[in-house]
């Protein structure tokens, strides 16, 4: 099993990878397919009009997730790796005045956002609680092509056909890579046979696909995405997106704990304290809608680089390469998870979310303070057991409650979870592969109410203002 670090770690925009980038995605992918050759085109059928419908948890919280203006920005050829924050409005409201979408190297389609973009709550689609169907037109309204797509969770997108064939493979490694674990008993033992750390059997893998410094340099894209999106959180202030009128918090108590750096004062929670401002920090940004990365989701974004920064800030021997070793091993983890679980908060609620991000930081952290591959593997499990059964309710469907500060408990538990594991000898009860297990199961078990439809738990018991 190979899962690229970079796949784990995309750069886009918020509030959410499965909501808003896989949506944005799944619009280019049917773009591309619309001037290519592989479907049946009629003889001399033109494409005039689109069509989308969204299905499941998109159609649920789709609005307060962003999902119908990623699409719209999809189908204006906008890819969430690319695309200017503060030109998306612009974007959207010139298709809003105009029923039309104008993707480049493609003739003018219409597209009425009112009537042609449906949130259908009714009929789920089979295959994946995060549906769309996406449909071309001729001139006449006679439809030409239809493509059901699904975002199976951070950022990452399949069609239909897709999805069925890699449920139909068996889980097994056929990858030409030197290191193919697509378990943590694989991963342990593959180590201890190499003697080599999770690291560097993660970057041996990657470098068969790219040089090294392709891979260095991808890495530092990565952190450095990370790293301005907490220092973007940190300087901005005032209310979030999306009616709930949350106001961000990661400015104020910054300058608090700023301040109180600078006194020398003792405080025993100041770690704490400074993890869960860059954790709300990337939040808040996701929240609003700026640039972050996918780790492993954008729900989830704030751990990982909270965990890095926090790293940085109070060791001062760390280096550039301990932040790559801290991403390839939170990737190798990363890739585990997804391969045998999910980490979708659609399909197995916010443990597979916030609990993935933990469990991925514990490992960084564990392995950056020269912890064996068991006591890393032991971190990742204690981050990820204290995360089960964490349900995905957000409050109007908004990325904002409870998510953002899920996020900075998220990355406490991840450091303490890093701390306990170096301090024992990698020894424990329970195997990380038997966690990751317990979490699909329990995902499968949990109710849709529960599953990032936000018509259960905190969504429904908390009064919107």
């Amino acid at each position: 099993m190979f899962l690229s670090v970079f796949d784990v770690f995309k750069i886009g925009i918020g509030p959410s990878s499965s909501h808003t980038m896989g949506p944005m995605s799944a619009a280019n992918r049917f773009l591309d397919l619309i001037l290519s050759d592989d479907w049946p085109r009629p003889a001399g059928a033109h494409v005039a009009a689109l069509k989308v419908s969204l299905h499941g948890s998109l159609a649920f919280t789709g609005i307060g997730h962003g999902t119908g203006r990623a699409v719209i920005l999809g189908l204006m050829g906008e890819a969430p790796q690319s695309v200017d924050p503060d030109a998306m409005d612009a974007i959207i409201a010139e298709v809003e005045r105009t029923g039309r979408v104008t993707p480049p190297g493609h003739p003018a389609y219409e597209f009425q956002p009112k009537t042609d973009l449906i949130y259908d709550k009714k009929v789920p689609l089979p295959g994946h609680a995060n549906g769309m169907a996406f449909e071309a037109l001729d001139k006449d309204g006679r439809l030409l092509l239809k493509r059901i797509y699904y975002s199976i969770g951070g950022g990452f997108v399949v069609t239909d056909t897709e999805l069925e064939a890699m449920r139909g493979q068996k889980k097994v490694s056929s990858d030409r890579v030197p290191y193919p674990f697509s378990s943590a008993k694989e991963m342990l033992d593959m180590a201890r046979g190499a003697g080599l750390s999770i690291a560097a059997m993660k970057r041996a893998n990657e470098e068969t696909k790219m040089s090294r410094t392709e891979l260095d340099e991808g890495l530092d894209r990565i952190w450095d995405a990370m790293s301005r999106c907490i220092d973007r959180g940190l300087q901005v202030d005032g209310i979030m997106p999306g009616g709930l009128k949350v106001r961000r918090r990661a400015r104020a108590i910054h300058e608090k704990l700023e301040a109180e750096w600078r006194s020398n004062r003792l405080n025993p929670l100041l770690a704490n304290d400074w993890l869960s401002v860059y954790a709300m920090a990337v939040n808040e940004e996701n929240a609003g809608g700026g640039r972050v990365v996918t780790a492993p989701t954008n729900g989830a974004a704030g751990v990982i680089p909270a965990t890095v920064r926090y790293f940085l800030h109070f060791h001062e021997d760390a280096t550039r390469e301990d932040v790559h070793t801290f991403l390839l091993t939170a990737a190798a983890v990363g890739g585990i998870i997804k391969h045998n679980a999910s980490i979708s908060g659609a399909e197995v609620g916010c443990q597979g979310e916030v609990g993935s991000a933990a469990a991925m930081a514990a490992a960084g952290l564990a392995a950056v303070m020269d912890g064996s591959p068991e006591q890393i593997e032991n971190a990742a499990e204690i981050a990820l057991e204290h995360h089960l059964g964490m349900t995905c309710d957000p409050v109007a469907g908004l990325v904002q409650v409870p998510c953002i500060e899920r996020n900075a408990l998220g990355a406490v538990k991840a450091v303490t979870a890093a701390s306990l594991a170096i301090k024992g000898d990698g020894t424990h009860f329970v195997p990380l592969d038997a966690c990751i297990e317990t979490m699909r199961q329990t995902g499968n078990d949990m109710s849709e109410k529960y599953k990032e439809t936000s018509t259960g738990g905190l969504a429904v018991n908390v009064v919107e203002c």
